[in-house]
C-alpha cells in the first residue's frame, strides 16, 4: 500500500492492538479528535474508550499511568503531543521507566512505548520544534528511536511494541505528509539497533537521521558527490559496527542533525571515529547543526536549522583536504 508516515504509524499501531488485547494507547485527544496530527484516527472507534483512553492535559500523569501499566503486564502507547511538552514527564521517563528493570534486578520489566512528534521546519509555535533526542539517548535501559521513511516507522514501531523494555519513538513532524512509499500491508519489523545504508559511496561518508535524512540525500544527488549515506534510525542503541565501517571506507565524515550542535549526537558520533577509526580518516570530522540557542519563532527557523546550503558547504570543505 502506497501510505505516508502519518497512515504507517497509524497502521502499525492497529495491527498492535488486534495482535495482542493488553496493547492499549493513551494522550491527549488520541481519541475521538485522533491526535493532534491524526496520527490515531479512526482507532477508538475500533477498539473503544477503554483502550483508546483520552487522558486530561498531565504528561508526568500521561507517562506515569502507562509504566503502571506496563509494570502491570499491559502493553501502552503512550502519546505526547509535541516533544517539548515531554519534559513535564522527564523524571517518570528517567527515574522510573528506563530504571525498573535494573532497579528490580530484571524482575520486573517496562513494557511500553512513548510516542511524539519531533524537529521542526513546519512553522511550529515555541516548544512545539524540539529534537531533544540526545538527551533521552544518555539515560541507560531507554531505547531511542527516528525513522526517517514510512516503512521503517511502521517496522520499528511494531518492532519496538515487541520489546521488553521501554521505547522513545521520535516521529520527525515535517516527515508526517511529505512523501508517500510503498509499504507491505501485513505486519513487519526493522531491527532495533540497525542502521541503514540509504546510499553507498566511496569518497565520503554522511551520517544522518530523521528529516535530515533527505535534506542530505537531495544535497548528494545535486552535488553529484559519491557520498555514502547512513540513516542511523535508531539513537540508542547507536549501531557504531556500521558508522565504523563506512568512515575507514570513505576516509571522509561528516554528521548531520537538526538537534543543536553542542554535546550532540555528531559530537557522540566523532568521538568514537576517533578512538577507533582515527588513523583511517583523510579529513577533519564535520558537524552540520542547530546553533545552540533556544528554537527560534517560525520567521527564522529556515536560518536555524540544517538545510542543503550548509550541507553543500561541508561537502565542498571536507573534499578539498
Amino acid at each position: 500500500m502506497l501510505v505516508n508516515m502519518v497512515t504507517a504509524i497509524n497502521n502499525a499501531i492497529e495491527l498492535s492492538m488486534k495482535e495482542n488485547n493488553d496493547v492499549v494507547l493513551l494522550g491527549e485527544d488520541v481519541g475521538k479528535d485522533g491526535g493532534v496530527f491524526r496520527v490515531t484516527e479512526g482507532l477508538f472507534d475500533k477498539f473503544g474508550p477503554d483502550r483508546v483512553i483520552d487522558t486530561p492535559l498531565a504528561e508526568s500523569g500521561i507517562v506515569g499511568t502507562s509504566i503502571g501499566m506496563a509494570l502491570a503486564g499491559m502493553h501502552p502507547i503512550a502519546e505526547i503531543q509535541f516533544a517539548g511538552f515531554m519534559f513535564l514527564s522527564f523524571s517518570q521517563i528517567v527515574n522510573h521507566a528506563a530504571r525498573y528493570r535494573s532497579r528490580s534486578r530484571s524482575t520486573f520489566s517496562v513494557p511500553m512505548v512513548i510516542r511524539t512528534p519531533v524537529s521542526g521546519g513546519v512553522r511550529t509555535l515555541e516548544h512545539h520544534s524540539e529534537s531533544p533526542e540526545v538527551l533521552y539517548a544518555h539515560i541507560g535501559g531507554l531505547i531511542v528511536v527516528e525513522p526517517s521513511t514510512p516503512y521503517d516507522a511502521k517496522g520499528l514501531l511494531i518492532k519496538a511494541m515487541h520489546t521488553p523494555d521501554p521505547v522513545l519513538f521520535l516521529e520527525p513532524t515535517r516527515l508526517y505528509r511529505l512523501f508517500k512509499q510503498e509499504i507491505p500491508e501485513e505486519a513487519y519489523e526493522v531491527p532495533i539497533g540497525k542502521a541503514s545504508v540509504v546510499r553507498e559511496g566511496n569518497d565520503l561518508t554522511i551520517v544522518t537521521y530523521g528529516t535530515m535524512v533527505h535534506i542530505v540525500k537531495d544535497t548528494v544527488e545535486k552535488k553529484k558527490v559519491d557520498a555514502e549515506i547512513i540513516d542511523l534510525r535508531t539513537i540508542n542503541p547507536l549501531d557504531e559496527k556500521a558508522i565504523l565501517d563506512s568512515a575507514k571506507k570513505t576516509g571522509r565524515v561528516i554528521v548531520v542533525h537538526e538537534a543543536p550542535a553542542s554535546f550532540g549526537l555528531g559530537a557522540e558520533i566523532s568521538a568514537l571515529i576517533a578512538e577507533k577509526d582515527i588513523f583511517e580518516l583523510k579529513a577533519p570530522i564535520l558537524r552540520v547543526a542547530s546553533d545552540s540557542l533556544p528554537y527560534p519563532f517560525p520567521g527564522y527557523e529556515k536560518f536555524y536549522i540544517p538545510n542543503e546550503k550548509k550541507v553543500a558547504a561541508a561537502i565542498d570543505r571536507i573534499m578539498s583536504v
